[in-house]
């Protein structure tokens, strides 16, 4: 075995033996120095070899279900990639790989790895013109993508590669002509840890997302700090619910459970069934689960204590968790959902890790690999302010940089990289996620935090999910106001209104209580977040024109209330 390949091996092994001890894995985990390192061929293909255990298991709602081994997939990734390469795909070509959740996602990740090319992950879920944005900025030779969606690039021109899954499509290539390519690889070339591998645009919260550029250790190497903070071992079968073409798919869904050798679990379902996705988890034996707070807070409606699991492991990601769903499911199942905290540009940062103390709202302390710190707007230390990382040394995690238009990267520069988001940290080390820097606001000359608010507002029976942003307000400046999709059952109507503000009163200060709600769906990214810019500007275009909406409701309209 490679000597860089060992020290990854003994820096996963020695997080695994500390898997329940916080203290010793923070203090002693330090990130391998590599210099020459492919994960798929150093790694994969290593714990691959001869391994008849499952790798991939996709169950889908229809029935059907795909199980491979990790030795069946080492030889389909290698198959499909001497197909790649009779096709023409080269170290550092831009392969645009839009796929759902089907064995041959897996495949091409792995195979594209192995010949040194770079992935553009993308969801089945993009328009024409973002297409069209990902093949200018992106620097896209290659397409990867299922036959039902070929016709999204009839009208982007240039000569690219074009390979179509699960079906014909006229002028491409069938990816099922890979199986039949020869199953020996042999590299070209050695593969250098700093080449890059994978490239993200952003989640689309801005009009022009960003893109990140990843290398062969940022991802693959730098997601044992997800694995740790997932708490995955060896032979578990890993749930987690995400959405290819998006970062958390990467983290959880491929590098963090197959650095562990642990089994990658995924549900394929047209529409959220709750029922059928608990169904699942118990039958098929998973044991550690991890989906965003969107899902938890579907399965909650449900009677949770009907399922027997075997779950040793609940993670939340995407968004903070409300205390009140990590409640319910503790009660049901006698589990703890374990927060955490990470971006694109980086691994998991700061998480609750397995067999610690987890606080009530706290997305827990910095994990292995990771120095962080808070700073206000001035640069200064604080115990509340931006989340940002140390770069001496610098975390093995963080992206290479941002590419910029012309594919230029732009490196990282200064002692700190800073997050966006802001935190608090209390005496323990914890931190709180307050907001993003944008998201924090003031009301009557008071500091607001939208999570704190809608953590209380989730709290009542009625809500579902809900956004607080500011509405302007002539003679306070702006007062809280909160978006909110109602759980089944509940009702949009005056009554409902008048319950939620009482809610309110009864647990919040004055200066921090609602003061207008407003039920509605709550616009959302594709990557599944709430897009709170787009209702703080829909909310300052209302109150400019003086409008309100027809299930909105203030506290000055319930004189009841006084």
């Amino acid at each position: 075995m490679p000597a860089d390949a060992t020290a990854f091996l003994e820096a996963r092994d020695f997080l695994l033996r500390h898997r329940d001890d916080y203290d010793a894995a923070y203090r002693g985990f330090r990130w391998p120095a590599l210099d020459r390192f492919n994960w798929a061929l150093d790694h994969f293909d290593v714990l691959a070899s001869g391994n008849p255990r499952p790798a991939l298991w996709l169950v889908n709602e229809g029935g059907a279900e795909t199980r491979l081994s990790f030795a069946e997939l080492k030889e389909r990734s290698d198959r499909a990639a001497n197909f790649l390469r009779a096709l023409g795909v080269k170290r550092g070509d831009r392969v645009l790989l839009m796929l759902g959740n089907v064995a041959p996602l897996w495949e091409c990740m792995l195979a594209s790895m192995k010949l040194g090319a770079v992935i553009v992950p993308a969801t089945t879920l993009l328009t024409r013109n973002d297409l069209a944005d990902r093949f200018a900025r992106g620097r896209v030779r290659h397409v990867v993508t299922g036959a039902d969606n070929a016709a999204k690039f009839a009208e982007l021109p240039g000569d690219y590669s074009r390979i179509a899954v699960g079906g014909d499509a006229p002028g491409w290539h069938r990816w099922e002509d890979a199986y039949a390519a020869s199953a020996a690889f042999a590299p070209e070339s050695e593969t250098r840890a700093s080449d890059p591998l994978l490239l993200y645009f952003t989640s689309g919260t801005t009009a022009k997302p960003k893109l990140v550029l990843h290398s062969h250790q940022s991802y693959p190497v730098g997601h044992l700090s997800t694995m740790y903070w997932l708490g995955v071992e060896p032979g578990d079968i890993h749930l987690n619910i995400s959405s290819p073409g998006w970062a958390k798919h990467a983290w959880s869904c491929f590098f963090a459970p197959w650095n562990a050798g642990a089994t990658v679990f995924m549900v394929n379902q047209p529409r959220f069934n709750a029922k059928f996705l608990l169904d699942t988890i118990a039958r098929c034996g998973v044991t550690t689960f991890c989906a965003p707070p969107t899902v938890w807070r579907m399965l909650i409606q449900e009677d949770l204590g009907r399922w027997k699991m075997r779950l040793k492991q609940l993670i939340g990601a995407g968004e903070p968790l409300n205390p009140e769903v990590i409640e319910r499911v503790k009660s049901a199942w006698g589990l703890t959902i374990r927060d955490g905290y990470g971006q694109t540009e980086t691994t998991a940062q700061i998480g609750n890790s397995p067999g610690q103390k987890v606080k009530p709202g706290a997305m827990g302390r910095p994990l292995p690999g990771y120095r962080v710190t808070l700073l206000d707007a001035e640069g200064k230390e604080a115990s509340e302010g931006e989340i940002s990382l140390l770069l001496e040394p610098r975390p093995l995690g963080l992206m290479q940089g941002y590419q910029a238009d012309d594919g230029a990267i732009q490196p990282l520069a200064g002692p700190v990289y800073r997050t966006g988001d802001v935190a608090m940290r209390d005496a323990d080390g914890y931190f709180t996620y307050v907001g993003r820097a944008d998201d924090v606001f003031k009301a009557s000359d008071y500091r607001i935090s939208p999570f704190e608010l809608e953590s209380a507002l989730i709290e009542h029976p009625a809500v579902a999910e809900a956004a607080v942003v500011p509405s302007p307000d002539p003679m306070r400046l702006a007062v809280p106001k909160a978006f909110i999709a109602l759980a089944p059952g509940a009702r949009p109507d005056r009554e409902t209104a008048l319950s939620i503000f009482r809610h309110l009163r009864d647990g919040l200060a004055p200066f921090k209580r609602v003061r207008r709600l407003e039920f509605a769906e709550l616009p959302k990214t594709i990557s599944g977040k709430i897009r709170r810019v787009e209702l703080r500007r829909n909310e300052a275009e209302a109150r400019g024109g003086n409008r309100r909406g027809a299930l909105e409701f203030w506290e000055e309209d319930f004189p009841e209330l006084k």
